[in-house]
Order: structure tokens, then C-alpha cells, then sequence
């Protein structure tokens, strides 16, 4: 190879390369009191069914593209928090997908069900009910919602929407995008108010909930 090609066949490489390599994520700023509840690496920390849930590209992937969810899918942490701020970061793959994020939760025991308060991702067949608090294998009901219309200019498509949850005595609030859905004061005192945190793939049609960078802050 002439003396001259090389140096300018690896310049081009390297363009190429540069060009193709994903996207860095921006580091996030500081944020005195938080502790990250995942590491980006392994599932250290957490429990769930390994078959459900992996990691990629610095994220906890629930569920598949090519395989329809046969029913709930939940992983969850092996601690549990009472009251709390949890911050993180969410997006969606596939038609008909619907997710959602446990807070002062317990496993159904003899089930893959978990049993709790369920801040929504997705949508149901009729909208979407992103930001919205559904208590899960307990009353089963929506206790709060965001108007779907408002969320179809909230959420961003196809890609990473920030979500805050805040859990302080009986009241607890969720945030899309930092806008507030959700504002909720539970009424019945023997609904418990300390319990593990979990992410959830619902039943359905094949689909992927993507979660990252879990990090929360006792109150």
C-alpha cells in the first residue's frame, strides 16, 4: 500500500466509526441525596425472572419483540422504601405496549404477581394512561389519570420520557416530562405505605418497556 493511502484509509475508518458508534448519554448533574437503584451492568440488587428481563445499552429491558407476553412480568427490588422520590428514565417499543412502575409493592405469593400501587406506562386499548396510578392485584382499579389528550403532547414517542414518582404519607404524585398526571391521597389507612419498588412488561403482544437510570432519595 502506498505510504500515503494508509494514513488516509485510517482517517476515513475512524470517521465511518464515529459516525455509527450510538450516542453518549449526557452524564446527569448532581443530585444530593439520591442513590442509584440500578448500575447499568447487572441486576445486583434486584429479583425477577432472568428470561423477562435484561440488560442492554445501559438499561433494564423488559420483555420481547419477537414473543408475546403470556402474562405480568415484574422485577423487583429486594429492598423496600416507604417514603421516597424515585427518578428515572422510560421508553416504549411496539404496538399495544403497557408497563408501569411498582411502588410500596409485595409479591403475590405462589404468582408471578405483584400486589401494589402501579405508576402506568402504555396505554390500554381505548388510551393512553401514561402517569397514571392503578393499584394492581389489589383493588385493580385506576385511582388516578392524566386526560389522554393532554398526555399525547407530553409523551415523547420512541423515546426516553423523564418519570418522577414522590411517595409522602398518603399522598403520592407522579411526573411525565415534568409536568405533574397525577396528585393522589390514599383515604384507606390499612393500604400499606412501605413495600419494594418493580418494573413491570404487562400481558399482551410482543413489546419492550426500557427503564434507566433508577436513582431515589428517602424522605
Amino acid at each position: 500500500m502506498h505510504r500515503f493511502v494508509a494514513p488516509v484509509f485510517a482517517a476515513m475508518a475512524a470517521l465511518f466509526l464515529a459516525r455509527t458508534a450510538p450516542a453518549q448519554e449526557a452524564p446527569l448533574a448532581p443530585e444530593p441525596g439520591f442513590l442509584s437503584l440500578f448500575n447499568g451492568k447487572d441486576l445486583t440488587g434486584w429479583e425477577g425472572k432472568p428470561e423477562w428481563f435484561r440488560i442492554e445499552q445501559g438499561a433494564i429491558v423488559a420483555g420481547k419483540l419477537d414473543t408475546k407476553i403470556p402474562h405480568n412480568f415484574f422485577l423487583c427490588t429486594q429492598q423496600e422504601y416507604g417514603d421516597f422520590e424515585l427518578r428515572l428514565q422510560v421508553k416504549t417499543r411496539g404496538d399495544g405496549v403497557n408497563g408501569g412502575i411498582q411502588i410500596r409493592s409485595h409479591r403475590v405469593e405462589g404468582s408471578d404477581e405483584v400486589s401494589g400501587y402501579q405508576a402506568d406506562i402504555g396505554g390500554v386499548p381505548s388510551r393512553l394512561v401514561w402517569g397514571g396510578l392503578y393499584d394492581e392485584s389489589r383493588r385493580n382499579k385506576f385511582l388516578a389519570e392524566s386526560d389522554p389528550q393532554r398526555l399525547k403532547t407530553l409523551v415523547k414517542p420512541d423515546d426516553w420520557n423523564d418519570y418522577v414518582i414522590r411517595c409522602v404519607g398518603p399522598r403520592i404524585e407522579l411526573l411525565i416530562n415534568g409536568e405533574k398526571t397525577v396528585d393522589y391521597s390514599e383515604q384507606e389507612t390499612q393500604i400499606a405505605r412501605k413495600g419494594v419498588i418493580g418494573v413491570q412488561v404487562h400481558s399482551g403482544p410482543p413489546c419492550e418497556v426500557w427503564y434507566r437510570r433508577l436513582r431515589i432519595k428517602t424522605l
